[in-house]
């Protein structure tokens, strides 16, 4: 129980002032005129004005409070360490028993990885711990950590002192590659440059100048080369496929290093063309003679080449060549000295005529074997005795024709395996309603390769299929642009088109037979595409080399998928029947494993504010003591607390010091008093 004096004016404080100065100036006067009761008239005023402030004695029944002490306890990554893990629990434990015995309540909070690779958030926790206490209560907080922190921006005001514990041993050291520069995109056949860098940090072991370092690219087995340690080293590189290319180094973990996982650098870059290079030959012009050229010039990646055969050399109209002004058709040039230039030739209603000889199509046929590509986009010239089926090209062609040119509207549309292929598949969903007919096909048998799509009367429309290292297709009929055109509601022939172009030029994600993942976090999507009925089950190796086998799902035609949350970060394996595919799980270096080496220095600034200390836990748990607000709250072999001395009021009595009859008593004794005196007088 305490008590105080507390006022409650009658009137502002103001005119309570001026009527008292009134009543000082009407006292002295009525002494310097010797009236002999002012001393009582004086007494009376002065009882008045206390009234008028309203004087009460207020008791008020408290409860003490015990202080608070917050502990907060470091669980991230960087902390499961060595033995950081056991001397943090041993340490926490500990100090909560010496901050109870002093009658503190402990508040211990635990702080685990932030989510996204964000690293430590040792602020952010102690100050959400901070919101929900009351301030007056805190005399003190514990940090028991590393000291790596990636959050120290958000530090909250700190109302008692701060200390950090800190898990660091004098003889910890650790070794760590950095790999700098690595693009998400690299151009095929263009050297990139990587820069890695290999340094050693705390009480590292002397003389060592050089250590091993693997490489290897998409889990194939590695190279080892001697890098130098503390020297940035340039690694020119060039990615030997288009996709995803998963380039991974590691130095091997040498004897006393704190952690291997730091390592290891995962870097994914996408491996990109610079430019398609098209060659478009068109043997006449026909109503549906831009739609190639439109479509690939509309795409940025594409270098495109087109020649129209407006000239044949039979046509004699006795016109002299130095006033022409079409342009020679460079054949020799274009099929004999730069046709491995081109990723696509695209014969457009070509037929031979004498400017391409024998010669130059066997070339052709031998630039698909080795790799190349020929489309085949046919009109009826393909049917007729000048067809370039009847060329060299026969050798490479999916399909022969008939002779017969199918004339008749028709709805063309993907066969069961076109469903399947990563061309053709999901088309329908392109294009609202029904597709518009086409008008024309060129009949053809004998098939070779995969049926994407059908025509009039089921006839092959759409055939692709792969000679050697290459790949031919041919689309039976030359009235694709109709759906361009709008005709009947049109079709999706920008993106039929598109997707044939790119699967033959060798695109990644067109292959029809592929197995690949997707990484969101930890989280892996597994997806195989084939145009099998169904898709063996995938095993997934971890980077430890545990493996699981999961099962796939079919989600869609020729399309297979799994969910996998991948326990580790680092390379993950797969494989499912004769397919294969690696991919990188989590950070390419995580932020956690950057620095291990307990850091005394980034949290030095703002304990040292709050009067605080740092301790390291391997010298044993600081003593507790209790020290004046302001003071320095540490010292040899002690950390201290301020002790807050809060309490809770559970209840106020007022009690008034001059009651209304009082009051009357005193004013009516004075007065009279006064008046009987002056009277005697």
């Amino acid at each position: 129980m305490t008590g105080s004096i507390v006022f409650d004016p009658s009137l502002p404080i103001w005119l309570i002032a001026c009527l008292g100065g009134m009543a000082l100036a009407a006292l002295a006067l009525a002494a310097w005129r010797g009236l002999s009761g002012w001393a009582l008239r004086g007494m009376g005023a002065a009882v008045i004005l206390a009234a008028l402030m309203g004087p009460s004695l207020s008791r008020e029944d408290r409860e003490d409070l015990s202080d608070i002490a917050i502990l907060v306890e470091d669980a991230s990554a960087s902390q499961g360490l060595a033995d950081r893990g056991d001397l943090t629990a041993t340490a926490a434990d500990t100090l909560d028993a010496r901050l109870a015995a002093r009658g503190l309540e402990v508040r211990r909070v635990k702080v685990a990885d932030g989510e996204g690779n964000s690293g430590t958030q040792l602020m952010t926790a102690l100050g959400d711990a901070l919101a929900s206490e009351p301030q007056g209560r805190i005399a003190g907080m514990f940090l028991l950590s590393d000291g790596r922190l990636h959050d120290l921006d958000r530090a909250p005001n700190l109302p008692a002192p701060l200390h950090l514990l800190h898990t660091g041993r004098k003889a910890d050291w650790d070794r760590r590659l950095i790999v700098e520069g690595a693009p998400a995109f690299a151009i095929l056949d263009e050297e990139i440059t990587l820069t890695l860098r290999i340094e050693d940090s705390g009480a590292a072991p002397a003389g060592v100048t050089e250590v091993p370092l693997d490489v290897s690219v998409d889990g194939e087995r590695p190279q080892r080369f001697t890098v130098p340690v503390g020297t940035p080293i340039n690694l020119p590189l060039a990615l030997p496929h288009g996709g995803r290319n998963v380039l991974e180094f590691i130095t091997p973990e040498a004897d006393g290093e704190l952690t291997a996982r730091n390592n290891t650098a995962l870097v994914q870059i996408n491996g990109v063309r610079d430019r398609l290079r098209v060659l478009l030959v068109s043997g006449e012009p026909h109503a549906g003679g831009r739609t190639w050229r439109n479509l690939l010039k509309s795409d940025s990646s594409v270098d495109l080449v087109h020649f129209t055969i407006l000239r044949p050399p039979e046509k004699q109209d006795g016109v002299p060549v130095d006033e022409l002004s079409l342009i020679a058709f460079p054949t020799r040039e274009l099929f004999l000295e730069k046709i491995d230039d081109f990723d696509l030739i695209i014969f457009d209603r070509y037929k031979r005529r004498g400017i391409l000889p024998a010669l130059y199509l066997e070339n052709v046929a031998d630039y698909v074997q080795k790799g190349g590509a020929v489309l085949f986009a046919a009109g009826p010239d393909f049917a007729g005795a000048n067809s370039l089926y009847r060329s060299p090209l026969e050798a490479i062609a999916p399909a022969r024709p008939t002779a017969r040119v199918i004339s008749g509207a028709y709805r063309p549309k993907t066969t069961d395996l076109g469903a399947r292929h990563p061309v053709t598949a999901g088309l329908e969903a392109m294009h609202d309603g029904p597709w518009g007919r086409w008008l024309r096909q060129i009949e053809v048998d004998e098939t070779a390769g995969d049926v994407l799509m059908s025509g009039a009367e089921e006839k092959p429309l759409l055939v692709l299929n792969r000679v050697g290292e290459g790949r031919v297709s041919l689309l039976a009929s030359d009235h694709a642009w109709l759906w361009n055109r709008g005709y009947e509601g049109g079709g999706p022939q920008l993106e039929l088109l598109r997707r044939l172009a790119h699967w033959m030029m060798k695109e990644p994600e067109l292959e029809e037979e592929a197995l690949w993942a997707e990484a969101t976090g930890q989280t892996m999507r597994i997806i195989r595409r084939t145009l099998g009925e169904g898709a063996e089950d995938v095993t997934v190796t971890a980077p430890d080399g545990s493996e699981v086998t999961l099962p796939l799902r079919e989600v869609s035609p020729g399309r297979f998928e799994a969910l996998y949350d991948g326990p580790q970060i680092g390379l993950y394996r797969l494989a499912s029947g004769d397919k294969s595919a690696v991919i990188g799980l989590g950070p390419a270096s995580p932020l956690e494993f950057e620095q291990t080496i307990a850091d005394l220095e980034t949290l030095d600034p703002l304990i040292d504010g709050a009067n605080g200390g740092i301790r390291a836990i391997e010298e044993g748990v600081p003593a507790i003591r209790e020290v004046r607000t302001g003071r320095p709250a540490a010292g040899r072999g002690w950390l201290g607390i301020t002790p807050r001395a809060a309490y809770a009021t559970r209840s106020v009595t007022q009690t008034a010091l001059l009651p209304a009859w009082l009051v009357l008593v005193l004013i009516a004794s004075l007065v009279t008093s006064a008046w009987l005196r002056e009277g005697r007088r």
